[in-house]
C-alpha cells in the first residue's frame, strides 16, 4: 500500500508546518525542498512546493535548458519519456486521501517536464489530469509551459482545480536563445485560457540584457503585449542562472557570456545588472499598468530586500 511521507518544515514566515514530503518512493509525487530556510541575506527563498513528476524531458531546445544537465547520464537525455498513466492516477489518489484541516497544495507537472508536452497525441496529459484533479476540490494541478496547444484544455467542462502558468521571454532573448513556440502565439494561448475561466499565471524568465542598447524596450514591449491580452494572476520574474553540468551539455554557449557571479545555484548575472532588470520590469508594470502581484523566482533574500518584497510572505508560480 503506498504511504505518504511526512516532515516538519519552517515555513518561510518561520512558522512550522507538517507537510507531505512525498507519496512512498517520490517516483511521481515529491516536495521541492532543496532550499533550506533562508538565515543569511545570500541564501536562496525558494517555497517548498510538490512536484508532480509524470514525466520527464522536453520537446523544446532552449540553449540553456536545466534538463540537458539534470538528464545527461539518462539514455534518451532530455527526449519526452512518460511514466504510466496508471501509476501516477495511483500515487494521485493516494495523495487526495490525505486528510488534514485546511490542508491545500499546488503540484507542479513542469518542474522536469513542459506541461503541454503531450498536447499534439491521442491521449493528451491535460485531459487525463484535468478529469483526476476534478474528482476533489482541495488540491490544484500547476502547469507549467512554453507551448502554445491548449486545445484540449479549451475543450475541459470543468476545471477549477487547474492553474496555467506560461513561460514567456522578450522577442529578441527568445528569437536568439528559445526554440519553441513564437512569444505571440503564447500569449494568444495564454489570453484563450484566460477567457475560458482558468487561472492564468506568466513566468518572464530568465530575463537576459539583451540587446545591451535594447533589452529595457524590449521587456517593456514583452509586458505591454501580456497585459493587452490578459491579466495574469501572477507574474514572477526570473534571471539567467546555469549550473556547470547545464553549461557543459549546452550546445550554445554563447548566453554565459551574461553570468558573471557565482553563487550556490552556478553561475548567474551579477547582482547589480539583475536588480536593474527586476526593478526595470516591475517598475514597468506598476506604473504603466497599475500591476503589483510581481514575485521573484530562486533569488536570495538580499535581492528581495533590495526591490522592497517580502520575502516571507512569497507567493510565486509555484504556489497556492
Amino acid at each position: 500500500m503506498l504511504q505518504p511521507h511526512l516532515f516538519e518544515y519552517t515555513m518561510l514566515d518561520g512558522s512550522k508546518k507538517t507537510l507531505i514530503k512525498r507519496i512512498d518512493d517520490g517516483s511521481i509525487i515529491n516536495r521541492f525542498d532543496m532550499t533550506p530556510y533562508p538565515t543569511r541575506e545570500s541564501d536562496i527563498v525558494c517555497p517548498h512546493f510538490l512536484e508532480l513528476k509524470w514525466a520527464i524531458g522536453c520537446p523544446f531546445e532552449c540553449a540553456w535548458c536545466y534538463l540537458r544537465g539534470t538528464l545527461r547520464h539518462y539514455s534518451q537525455k532530455k527526449k519526452p519519456t512518460y511514466k504510466s498513466r496508471d501509476k501516477v492516477e495511483l500515487h494521485l489518489r493516494r495523495f487526495f486521501r490525505v486528510d488534514y484541516p485546511d490542508y491545500r497544495e499546488v503540484l507542479n507537472t513542469g518542474e522536469v517536464a513542459d506541461s503541454l508536452m503531450s498536447e499534439h497525441e491521442n491521449t493528451p496529459f491535460s485531459s487525463f489530469i484535468i478529469s483526476l484533479f476534478e474528482t476533489q476540490d482541495r488540491h490544484k494541478a500547476l502547469f507549467l509551459t512554453k507551448s502554445d496547444r491548449v486545445d484540449n484544455l479549451l475543450k475541459a467542462e470543468s476545471h477549477n482545480q487547474v492553474i496555467v502558468s506560461f513561460s514567456l521571454n522578450s522577442n529578441a532573448v527568445a528569437q536568439r536563445w528559445e526554440k519553441a513556440p513564437p512569444v505571440a502565439k503564447r500569449i494568444e494561448a495564454a489570453r484563450k485560457v484566460s477567457e475560458a475561466g482558468y487561472k492564468t499565471r506568466i513566468r518572464i524568465d530568465p530575463i537576459v540584457p539583451y540587446p545591451q542598447d535594447q533589452w529595457i524596450s524590449q521587456y517593456c514591449k514583452l509586458v505591454d503585449d501580456i497585459l493587452s491580452n490578459l491579466h495574469p494572476e501572477r507574474i514572477t520574474l526570473g534571471s539567467l542562472r546555469g549550473l556547470q553540468s547545464t553549461i557543459n551539455e549546452a550546445a550554445d554557449k554563447s548566453w554565459v557570456d551574461y553570468l558573471g557571479e557565482r553563487s550556490k545555484w552556478g553561475k548567474r548575472v551579477e547582482f547589480d545588472l539583475r536588480h536593474q532588470t527586476f526593478k526595470v520590469i516591475s517598475n514597468y508594470l506598476e506604473q504603466k499598468h497599475g500591476y503589483t502581484n510581481i514575485a521573484l523566482c530562486k533569488e536570495p533574500v538580499a535581492m528581495w530586500e533590495s526591490m522592497g518584497l517580502d520575502w516571507k510572505n512569497c507567493r510565486c508560480n509555484c504556489v497556492w
